[in-house]
């Protein structure tokens, strides 16, 4: 009999059957989690802290954004997460949804709940402080608090690598930095105040040149030039998209600033640099490196 009763302890544990869970979401309100057995997470980096907290085995559906780790890859999608149906989702059966408050089209959420699925928005904070809150509600929703923590310590183990390599270049000029979202000639943007990828670019020491740019904005010959920016930031997958550094080079207004002239540009993988995750101090490192450290086109960051 103990035995039986020990055996059931471990499948409440295991199966996620375990006394409830709850969090706090994105908009503030209290959540209760009854059953973590079944996840579709709908963010790349929701995805990767997932895996990182140990749940991976749950997880039985991605949005397409979710590509680390490579194991993710096998799991079934169910779309993009501003492109997102219903139907699709619920076909996987998930006892627990995850993704950011702004996921589209926004009634998806609404809908999930009123089918009785379990949701939780995510808040996404283009900031230190954004990151870890992310890992905590993340790892809070599904029973994980401890080591939500661990991987905030280190995140913090990373940062600290950061600040000494800052306090080291504390005699170099500051660098203007303009960050290119590209996808083909065709989607040229350039971001600024309150996209991740500014966020990270000012956590690693790089001021943000594109001034009175909100988000994303078409980019012009006009906006590159008045920037004036030192370096380049770019997404890898955006940069091979326009043929390389050559391809760069040729979009409206680049030849005419420092960046350009020098062929000075980092190229950091979309999730790596954009997720503010759990790799987030590694992916500042990484392109504090690139921009303080190196000269001309630097790829930075290791996938695994």
């Amino acid at each position: 009999m103990k035995q039986i009763v020990i055996g059931l302890g471990l499948c409440l544990l295991g199966c996620g059957l375990a006394q409830p869970f709850t969090v706090k979401d994105a908009r503030g309100q209290t959540i209760t989690v009854r059953s973590i057995e079944r996840i579709v997470s709908l963010n790349g980096v929701t995805t990767e802290i997932l895996f990182a907290l140990g749940v991976g085995d749950r997880v039985v559906g991605r949005d397409t954004s979710s590509y680390y780790p490579a194991s993710v890859n096998k799991l079934p999608t169910v779309g993009y997460q501003f492109q997102l149906n219903t139907e699709g989702i619920l076909s996987l059966r998930p006892t627990l949804v995850l993704g950011r408050e702004d996921v589209r089209p926004p009634t998806v959420f609404d809908q999930l709940a009123a089918a009785g699925v379990t949701v939780v928005r995510v808040p996404d904070k283009p900031s230190l402080e954004g990151a870890k809150e992310k890992i905590r509600t993340i790892a809070a929703a599904v029973g994980r608090v401890e080591r939500g923590e661990e991987l905030v310590r280190r995140l913090e183990r990373d940062l600290l690598v950061l600040r000494s390599k800052q306090r080291q270049a504390t005699t170099r000029k500051q660098l203007k930095g303009i960050f290119l979202y590209l996808r083909g000639t065709n989607v040229t943007y350039v971001c600024g105040q309150g996209s991740n990828p500014v966020g990270m670019m000012e956590l690693a020491g790089i001021a943000n040149a594109a001034k009175g740019i909100q988000n994303c904005q078409q980019m012009t010959a006009e906006a590159v030039i008045a920037a004036q920016p030192d370096v380049f930031v770019v997404f890898t997958a955006g940069l091979e998209s326009i043929g390389g550094l050559e391809g760069l080079r040729k979009l409206p207004g680049v030849m005419q600033t420092p960046a350009g002239q020098n062929g000075r540009v980092v190229a950091i993988d979309d999730l790596y640099l954009g997720g503010f995750g759990p790799r987030a101090g590694r992916a500042a490192l990484d392109l504090f490196v690139g921009a303080y450290e190196r000269s001309g086109l630097y790829i930075a960051g290791a996938q695994e």
